[in-house]
């Protein structure tokens, strides 16, 4: 628990614990292999909109796309249900400035891991967002609208799968997914600032560790992005995975986004520190 005295908003929090109730429901209705691999294929293709979309586009501008691609990118980030872009890029700024000091919203050498995990999501204070710290993308109303309405790409993707595929398809493909993926994305926060390796001595606690990155298309090197938090790839050589920039430079090759940014050779020299 936050040690400031911060307590969850039980009422506020009923979706958060329904959706991972309904994933349960999965053990109880008819199944198919192919309903897995449904919850893993929508896992990664929205994860693919946390790491490139909320994370290295909208909250560290590490490339350049068209106001189409760019609202394109907005919506299946938020059909993960994380609320809007807005709300994510302001609270993960603010997590940069303030990396694991007592003002870090979700650092777990300060707070535990159950906080920087889940806990810090469900407390009223971090509820609103920050406009001073996004700026540069409340200029866009069709981002603002989709801050407003960030529930209306989740519920899109869920009437679609009950529609074309009844209630176990709604349940594998929109609840287990969804539920998986809120667990992925949040491993960031909780375990990559005490599991793994040091190349770079930041001054948080930041590390690399190839599992999550497994898990989260390329995010684990998180000691990597908080040397260097502008680059598009996180995966800074060749032997880090990282299927998030394999797919921004496909995107690019085919003129979707374009600038990619990646760290300058002095940043790359300067990996001799490991711990």
């Amino acid at each position: 628990m936050d040690p400031s005295g911060d307590r969850p908003d039980l009422i506020a929090s009923i979706p958060f614990f329904l959706v991972h109730a309904a994933a349960l429901a999965a053990f109880f209705v008819p199944f198919e292999p192919w309903y897995a691999a449904l919850a893993i294929g929508l896992y990664y293709v929205r994860m693919f909109g946390v790491t490139a979309g909320y994370h290295r586009y909208f909250s560290h501008r590490a490339f350049r796309t068209s106001r189409a691609f760019q609202f394109a990118l907005a919506f299946l980030a938020v059909s993960s249900a994380q609320k809007g872009v807005l709300w994510w890029a302001s609270h993960h700024r603010e997590h940069h400035r303030t990396s694991d000091e007592p003002e870090d919203i979700h650092s777990p050498v300060r707070s535990g891991i159950w906080w920087a995990h889940a806990g810090w999501l469900l407390a009223p204070r971090n509820d609103g967002v920050d406009v001073e710290r996004v700026t540069d993308l409340m200029r866009y109303p069709e981002l603002r609208w989709l801050e407003r309405w960030h529930f209306v790409p989740p519920a899109v993707l869920a009437a679609i799968l009950f529609f074309t595929g009844g209630l176990p398809v709604l349940i594998w493909g929109f609840f287990v997914s969804t539920t998986l993926l809120w667990h992925g994305t949040f491993t960031i926060n909780s375990l990559a600032h005490v599991f793994g390796s040091r190349r770079y001595p930041t001054t948080d606690n930041s590390r690399n560790n190839w599992l999550l990155s497994l898990i989260t298309l390329g995010e684990g090197w998180h000691n990597n992005h908080h040397f260097y938090q502008p680059a598009a790839n996180q995966g800074f050589f060749w032997w880090e995975f990282d299927p998030t920039y394999y797919a921004l430079r496909m995107l690019a090759w085919v003129g979707l986004i374009r600038d990619l940014r990646t760290p300058p050779p002095h940043v790359l020299k300067g990996s001799l520190h490991r711990t």
